[in-house]
């Protein structure tokens, strides 16, 4: 029998995504950094430069200058609690420099944009919020106080027409600012194949240390987003050769290279509790805060020279804005409740770099159009395959919830995370959603039925596959009991 071959990716996805399948380093830098390849994933197509051009040396020095240990060992502006001092004493508007950033054809050069755009965000953080390291470490039990509601012209307008350029909102973020544009490497050659290779470009507190509990903490999603490659490349699969009616083999062959990628993302993820230490991660947690729903900013900031020197408020950094299980949770169609957590959820989307936004975009329309939860529970095998992609959610949601528990919410009363989101109630939001839905799955389409048991003295096909998933969903309804008592036991403490 002959198997007609399925165009991957589809012409619909290449006249999409033109450049999936390109070799990164073939890449000009007039594309956005972040754009999606089957080799890079949702990391950069090429580490981020330690270097900015010389124009802008005065914002290389401050932003090397301002961690609290330098890379050399000393002491930082931080330290002292000197950097706002020091950037309205050296900083200008370079504003016009950033308008210089374009390639010989006149075309914006974005890559060298993000890496401008990094070193702002850096400096802005650490100006606005370097009032509140000041009182964490003077006054811990007295919590943060309050931060600067100014940004000078000089960080303000730069860092916003940057963000214009590279349609981002103008603060801090995971991908363009502090985690995936902000990594390089001791070896190239070596490049991601181990851990111990990478190092920070641009750290607030210890970071140029790589053994430091903020190394860890950023790195250690480095390592993780290493692997979404072939998350991309599985999730294709699937969605290509449904909509070109292939063969399901085809189908259950991309879920197999999802669940694959999983379990390496999985494994590095799991690496944090050694690589960053629970009781070091609020010292480094005051910088990356943002404007939104925190204390620290009751009235927002004031961009001075932007948009009339109205008031701005923006989500601060956060691992929730990766986009690894969105990627999933659109494939996979999980419902969110309809709830006010649920749109903080697509309040993230914006935080994203564009090509991380469209591509998400794609896949959700894609999968609300041709149907892939309903394609995969019409076959046993399938189901299977399709419920242990929902389990790598379950467990990752559920590895970020310990990671709320012990590394912030043990530690500190501060009721909102660093995005600005409930950090009792926001994930378990998400958490309960992909569990009800496993639960929903199971009992519908693998559950045991009367009368289907057994053909002919044996275990039919069903049968067979629910053996697969039986421990799993034991774990999956223990877990949703425990996560409501751990829940409610949170929020009576808190009176939330």
């Amino acid at each position: 029998m002959t198997v007609t071959k399925v165009p991957f990716p589809s012409p619909a996805t290449l006249k999409k995504f033109p450049h999936v399948h390109d070799a990164p380093s073939t890449l000009s830098h007039t594309l956005d950094p972040f754009t999606i390849t089957t080799t890079t994933g949702f990391l950069p197509y090429a580490t981020a430069p330690v270097d900015i051009p010389a124009s802008f040396k005065t914002l290389q020095s401050l932003v090397e200058r301002l961690p609290v240990v330098r890379a050399d060992g000393t002491p930082g502006l931080l330290a002292t609690y000197e950097l706002g001092p020091a950037v309205k004493a050296e900083l200008t508007d370079m504003t016009d420099e950033v308008e210089k950033l374009v390639m010989p054809d006149g075309t914006p050069d974005r890559f060298t944009l993000t890496a401008v755009f990094r070193d702002y965000t850096f400096l802005a953080s650490s100006y606005l919020l370097e009032p509140c390291w000041e009182n964490w470490c003077k006054n811990p039990d007295q919590g943060y106080g309050l931060g600067r509601d100014m940004l000078p012209q000089s960080v303000a307008r730069p860092m916003y027409l940057c963000a214009q350029i590279l349609d981002l909102p103008p603060f801090m973020s995971y991908a363009a600012s502090y985690a995936l544009f902000n990594y390089n490497f001791t070896d190239h050659a070596k490049g991601l194949g181990e851990y111990s290779n990478l190092r920070l470009v641009r750290a607030f507190e210890r970071g140029h240390d790589p053994k430091s509990s903020e190394a860890g903490f950023i790195l250690t999603h480095v390592d993780m987003v290493k692997e979404t490659g072939a998350l991309i490349s599985g999730t294709l699969r699937v969605v290509d050769t449904l909509e070109q009616h292939g063969p399901r083999s085809y189908i259950n062959a991309g879920f197999r290279e999802i669940l694959t990628a999983m379990e390496k993302i999985e494994a590095s993820m799991e690496d944090m509790w050694a690589n960053s230490k629970p009781s070091e991660y609020l010292s480094f947690r005051v910088f990356i805060f943002g404007i939104t729903n925190q204390s620290m900013f009751p009235n927002g900031v004031i961009y001075e020279g932007v948009e009339e020197n109205k008031p701005l408020f923006f989500r601060g950094e956060s691992g929730a804005n990766d986009s690894i299980i969105p990627l999933l949770d659109h494939l996979c169609q999980i419902p969110m409740p309809s709830t006010p957590l649920t749109k903080i959820l697509h309040e993230f989307r914006a935080y994203r770099p564009l090509p991380h936004r469209e591509f998400l975009t794609y896949i959700r329309e894609k999968s609300d159009h041709i149907g892939v939860q309903n394609y995969a529970v019409q076959d046993s095998e399938t189901t299977v395959l399709f419920l242990q992609t929902l389990n790598h959610i379950r467990s990752f949601r559920w590895r970020h919830w310990l990671f709320a528990r012990e590394y912030i919410i043990r530690r500190t009363p501060h009721p909102t995370a660093t995005g600005g989101s409930p950090i009792v109630t926001w994930l378990p939001n998400q958490l309960s959603a992909v569990m009800d839905l496993m639960v929903t799955i199971y009992d519908t389409h693998l559950a045991p039925k009367d009368g289907v048991a057994f053909v002919d003295g044996q275990e039919d096909l069903i049968a067979s596959h629910r053996k697969q998933v039986e421990p799993m969903m034991e774990l999956v309804r223990n877990q949703k009991e425990k996560l409501a008592k751990e829940v409610e036991k949170w929020c009576q403490e808190r009176g939330v």
